[in-house]
C-alpha cells in the first residue's frame, strides 16, 4: 500500500512539474527581478545595484501618482461597468433566447470575429470614425443634431473607455455564457411555474447562479484595463495617463528602477482588488 501511494506521490509530481518549471522561470523570477530592481537606484547614465528606498519615497511623495492611480480605477470601474452590462446582455440572449446549440456557437462565433485582428488596428479603427472631420461628426451634423463638429469624441476619456469597452467586452461575454449554459433549465421552469415574473427569476435565479462568470469576466476585465497603456497614450491623444503609461514612460527614460517600484505597486494593487473580488464568489466551481 505504502508502494503504491509514493508512486502515485510521484507520478503527481512528474506530472505537474513541467507547468512548474514553466511557472517558476516565466512568472515566479521575473517578479522577484523586478522587485529586487526596485530597491536599486539609477542616475541619468547608470543603475546602482544598492538598496535604497528612494524609487518608493518618491512614487508615494508625489501627489501625481495618486492622481494616476484614481485615472487608472475610474477607467476600470467604467469599463467594468459597461462590459458587464453588454456581456451580460449578449450571454444571456445567446443562453436563454437562442433554442439550438448550432445557432449559438454561429453567434456566438460572429462576437469573437472582432477580436480576430490585432488590438492596435481595432482601436485605430476608432480614429477616422471618431475624429473632427469623421464619420460619427459627419453623420450628426448631416442629421441636423449639432452645428459643428463635437471635440470631446476624440482624444478624450470618452475615446479611451469607447476603445476598452470595444477590446474587452468579450472577456466578459465567455466566462457569462459559459456559466449560463450550465444553468439547469427545469430550475427557471420550476419557477416560472411557481409564478415568478421574468424580472424576479432574472434576479433570484440566473443572477445568483451567474455570479462565478461574472467575477471571472471581472478580474479579466479589470487586470487588462489596470495595465493597459496604449491605449490611454493613442485615445487620449497623450492627454490623460494611467499606471501602465507612467510605466512605460520611466523604461522610455531608462529609468528601470522607478518603473519596476511602480510596477510592484501596480501588481500589489492588483492582487489586492482580485483578493477582494474573490471574497465574494467561490470560482473554483468554474475552474
Amino acid at each position: 500500500m505504502d508502494r503504491f501511494l509514493r508512486s502515485r506521490t510521484l507520478t503527481g509530481w512528474a506530472l505537474i512539474s513541467p507547468v512548474a518549471v514553466v511557472l517558476i522561470c516565466f512568472l515566479i523570477l521575473p517578479i522577484i527581478v523586478i522587485a529586487i530592481v526596485s530597491f536599486w537606484q539609477a542616475t541619468e547614465f547608470s543603475i546602482i545595484p544598492a538598496f535604497s528606498w528612494e524609487n518608493y519615497d518618491f512614487l508615494f511623495g508625489s501627489p501625481v501618482t495618486y492622481r494616476v492611480f484614481l485615472n487608472t480605477f475610474k477607467y476600470a470601474v467604467i469599463t467594468w461597468a459597461l462590459t458587464l452590462a453588454i456581456g451580460f446582455t449578449v450571454a444571456y440572449f445567446l443562453a436563454f433566447h437562442v433554442r439550438t446549440l448550432t445557432w449559438q456557437i454561429t453567434l456566438f462565433l460572429l462576437c469573437t470575429i472582432p477580436f480576430w485582428t490585432s488590438n492596435i488596428i481595432r482601436m485605430i479603427s476608432w480614429i477616422p470614425f471618431l475624429g473632427r472631420n469623421g464619420i460619427a461628426n459627419s453623420a450628426l451634423m448631416s442629421w441636423g443634431v449639432i452645428d459643428e463638429p463635437v471635440e470631446w469624441l476624440l482624444f478624450s476619456d470618452f475615446a479611451v473607455i469607447l476603445a476598452f469597452v470595444h477590446l474587452y467586452t468579450l472577456f466578459m461575454v465567455v466566462p457569462i455564457f459559459n456559466t449560463m449554459m450550465r444553468i439547469d433549465k427545469s430550475l427557471i421552469e420550476a419557477a416560472r411555474d411557481a409564478g415568478a415574473t421574468g424580472a424576479q427569476i432574472l434576479w433570484n435565479v440566473i443572477i445568483p447562479l451567474t455570479k462565478p462568470g461574472i467575477m471571472i469576466g471581472t478580474i479579466f476585465v479589470v487586470t487588462l484595463v489596470m495595465g493597459d497603456f496604449i491605449t490611454v497614450r493613442i485615445m487620449s491623444g497623450s492627454q490623460s495617463a494611467n499606471v501602465g503609461r507612467l510605466i512605460s514612460n520611466d523604461i522610455g527614460l531608462l529609468q528601470y528602477p522607478s518603473a519596476a517600484a511602480t510596477a510592484v505597486v501596480l501588481l500589489i494593487t492588483v492582487l489586492i482588488t482580485i483578493a477582494i473580488l474573490l471574497r465574494f464568489v467561490d470560482i473554483r466551481k468554474e475552474l
